[in-house]
């Protein structure tokens, strides 16, 4: 007999949502977690009062009722609803691209004028675009390409639109509403008290191991477990047998301010290739925050390396084959990986539930 029916790797949300129903259903778990807490990247730091989301903003958004109900379940959710803005260069707009933005940017008032105006700086594109910025123009025009779009992805990946593939931007949301709701899912929130009180709710009950790197004694943990369930980076698991999977990450320059409210929103996207951030979060707007001072963080997006957190997946067609690679040799193994490492791919909060649930019945067999 094995002293655990479950070793979770990794305390995020893929492993939290495998940990709950395990001890729902009498199991018993053992999570091991390099960091120094639980939660992933949906961890809050508690600084003068505010939930500060350490790795960046975390805003749950999901059109699936079963995910919704299951989150409910555990914790309540406020009312808040995403409607960043970005600046450039001290303009002011609202996203995602609406009648808000359309109005500010060309003086127009009704979704005819803003159409004209687009489908004109469209047709700059004849035939297959070739790369992101023709993409772009081709979804949007020129103006909100230059102006929303351009500066704001070369940050995040480190490259100029013109050498980034096409596909990263498939399609642009362009609503010919007056609607400054980031999201068209039918539900979203923040949980009250901050992700923590979630985070907390789904680990009840298993046996918690933090600032363990798993992967230094790997044979050891696995004997421990007749299950293992691994959601950090699959390359590394295998020691990079193939080579290694590239990652951008983000880095934040996090301050306390003396004052009740800097921005007014809570998160402001940067779109001008000068200013060094891609944006900067002001928390205690995540829950209607009333505390005598705020918290801002100032985001930078770097290449990744040794050391550093991965955040995003690069999914060029390089990546892509090599991460199949490493796909097909998890297939042999009896090892279940999952979540945003695990699985080299980018995942929204409720996509990770909704895959950890469906992994959840598939080991119920």
């Amino acid at each position: 007999m094995k002293k655990y029916h479950y070793i979770l790797v990794g305390a995020g949300l893929f492993s939290g949502v495998i940990s709950y129903f395990a001890h729902q259903a009498g199991k018993s778990c053992l999570v091991i977690e390099k960091r120094d807490h639980i939660g992933g990247n949906i961890y809050c730091e508690d600084i003068e009062g505010i939930h500060v989301h350490k790795y960046g903003a975390h805003i749950f958004h999901t059109s699936n009722k079963k995910v919704w109900d299951f989150v409910n379940s555990l914790v309540d959710f406020n009312r808040y609803t995403n409607s960043p803005i970005a600046n450039y260069k001290g303009e002011i707009y609202n996203m995602p691209f609406n009648m808000n933005t359309f109005s500010r940017m060309w003086n127009i008032r009704t979704p005819d004028e803003a159409k004209k105006i687009i489908e004109e700086q469209r047709r700059e594109i004849i035939g297959e675009p070739q790369n992101l910025e023709e993409q772009a123009i081709s979804l949007v025009g020129r103006d909100i390409y230059e102006k929303l779009i351009k500066g704001y992805t070369e940050k995040q990946w480190g490259k100029s639109c013109k050498e980034l593939p096409n596909f990263i931007i498939k399609r642009l949301p362009v609503r010919y509403t007056y609607d400054n709701n980031y999201f068209n899912d039918l539900y979203q929130g923040i949980p009250v008290g901050g992700y923590n009180v979630l985070i907390n709710k789904l680990f009840e009950g298993a046996d918690i191991l933090t600032g363990v790197n798993f992967l230094e004694e790997k044979e050891k943990w696995m004997e421990l477990g007749e299950t293992v369930v691994y959601t950090g980076a699959i390359d590394a698991f295998y020691d990079f047998c193939y080579g290694n999977l590239e990652y951008r990450t983000v880095s934040f320059q996090t301050e306390v301010l003396d004052m009740e409210n800097y921005q007014g929103v809570a998160v402001v996207n940067y779109t001008d290739r000068e200013t060094p951030y891609t944006r900067i979060i002001e928390h205690k707007h995540f829950e209607f925050g009333t505390q005598p001072k705020t918290v801002v963080s100032k985001e930078y997006s770097t290449d990744w390396k040794e050391g550093m957190e991965p955040y995003y997946p690069v999914n060029d067609e390089r990546n892509q084959l090599l991460y199949q690679k490493y796909a097909q040799k998890a297939k042999e193994s009896k090892v279940i990986f999952g979540g945003r490492l695990g699985e080299y791919k980018y995942y929204d909060m409720d996509k990770v539930i909704e895959s950890a649930m469906r992994c959840w019945q598939q080991l119920l067999g």
